[in-house]
């Protein structure tokens, strides 16, 4: 039997799919924000969405719907926001806006979970900052939990990912469980400030995004998100992963029947004549000086892809890099390359709500590896599932913000960037339906 896991902050998905693709299945995800669950629900149609925060949430309740009753939960992962910050006369752990951080050590203990991964921006780390996580420490020793020490940093770009991006990992077990080891690096991350000079370099953002037709060619592309080509190029060793191309593409994680001759979350950005002009005369690896956008250099890493704010902020987009061929920022599923999302896993039809569903996310390839020294700590042999998955209603990727919150029957959080009021909307009856089938679904 796999090990079972429960993600929470789950997001679209990049932990739950590298937890998967190490042999776990994901029992439950839990996620506040309703165009992030519709996503997940889609990618992963047999793990029940919690819409709603943890704040207040019992491991009972997450054990019900997820129908799992009292098996063992073998992880809690996931990465709460915080500030952070400590207070004079206070500590960070009491401070109101690390709430949710305690809520997250709060349900490692309800669950009695056998080990537990919290990530978080390496800025915790840092100066005064680091008074946070030795208090998190402690609340997790109170909680009957041992934390692998000290601490690391981890680069994505060390674990097979085309993308500089450090994350904090904190790690920890049961006390009388053996405590999972940190991975090592088994790709060079090109880093000069610890370079690790014995291992092979990486997969590149050509070996990522070559072999993808360029946007620009599909007329289609300006009104939908996706549209079906045969025009895909070589592809890398990391590509044909990406591509499913291989038994071993799927890892430890279930098959998914999809259709690998659609070129899907594509959507293209207009540009003016004299931005095309200004990011063809940029230099691969440097930053255009107008609109500050990098452009990726073929033979390197991309920078760190970011979600940009949410709603409650002012919605703004974070800048896409600029394609090192092509005179365009790059697309959502060129993004999605760069952070090693498969190609038959689909995000958000529109540019925004897609790329902030990947700045935001843990790359799979990173969470995988993570999860494999969970898994190896828990002495559990990873197994290939026989089974093939269909994905979700593609409904799903469509939704605005307010259907999306009515499928899962949530209030609609502020939104900003929902598609324009003439554009084609779906239809009320589309969404119940959608919606009576996640319900059938579990």
């Amino acid at each position: 039997m796999r090990p079972l896991g429960i993600d929470l902050f789950a997001g679209a998905g990049g932990m739950s799919l590298g937890f998967e693709q190490a042999g776990f299945d994901v029992a439950a995800a839990v996620e506040i924000d309703p165009i992030h669950c519709a996503v997940h629900a889609f990618n992963f149609p047999e793990t029940p969405v919690i819409p709603r925060s943890v704040a207040g949430l019992k491991a009972a309740e997450v054990r019900a719907v997820a129908g799992i009753g009292k098996r063992p939960i073998d992880c809690v992962f996931g990465g709460p926001p915080c500030q952070g910050f400590s207070m004079i006369g206070k500590r960070a752990l009491e401070d109101p806006r690390n709430s949710l951080v305690r809520e997250f050590v709060r349900l490692v203990q309800e669950f009695d979970a056998r080990t537990f991964v919290f990530e978080n921006v390496k800025g915790l780390t840092l100066g005064s900052q680091r008074a946070f996580l030795e208090e998190l420490v402690v609340a997790f020793d109170r909680a009957g939990y041992q934390v692998r020490l000290p601490w690391q940093v981890l680069d994505a770009a060390n674990y097979g990912t085309p993308q500089h991006r450090h994350r904090l990992i904190l790690m920890g077990a049961q006390k009388g469980e053996p405590l999972p080891d940190y991975p090592l690096p088994y790709t060079n991350a090109a880093d000069t400030r610890r370079p690790i000079t014995d291992l092979p370099f990486g997969p590149t953002a050509a070996d990522a995004i070559g072999d993808l037709p360029n946007a620009d060619r599909f007329a289609a592309l300006m009104e939908h998100d996706a549209t079906r080509t045969t025009a895909f190029g070589k592809p890398s060793a990391y590509a044909a992963e990406m591509r499913a191309l291989t038994n071993d593409a799927w890892h430890f994680g279930y098959v998914r029947d999809w259709n690998p001759a659609m070129l899907t979350s594509s959507a293209r950005t207009s540009h003016t004549d004299i931005s095309r002009r200004r990011f063809g005369e940029t230099l691969p690896g440097r930053v255009e000086p107008i609109s500050r956008f990098y452009k990726l250099s073929p033979a390197g890493l991309s920078n760190t892809l970011r979600a940009g704010t949410d709603g409650a902020r002012g919605a703004f987009t974070s800048p896409r890099p600029i394609h090192f061929k092509h005179p365009r920022c790059i697309t959502v599923r060129e993004m999605a390359r760069l952070h090693g999302f498969p190609d038959w896993f689909r995000l958000h039809s529109t540019k925004w709500h897609g790329g902030r569903q990947i700045g935001n996310a843990v790359p799979p390839p990173l969470a995988r590896a993570i999860a494999a020294q969970i898994a190896e700590a828990l002495g559990t042999v990873p197994t290939r599932p026989e089974r093939t998955l269909a994905l979700g209603d593609t409904t799903l990727l469509y939704l605005e913000m307010a259907e999306a919150a009515e499928l899962f029957g949530v209030p609609a959080p502020n939104s900003k960037r929902d598609r324009k009021s003439g554009a084609k909307k779906r239809k009320q009856h589309e969404i119940e339906e959608a919606r009576l089938r996640l319900v059938a679904n579990g």
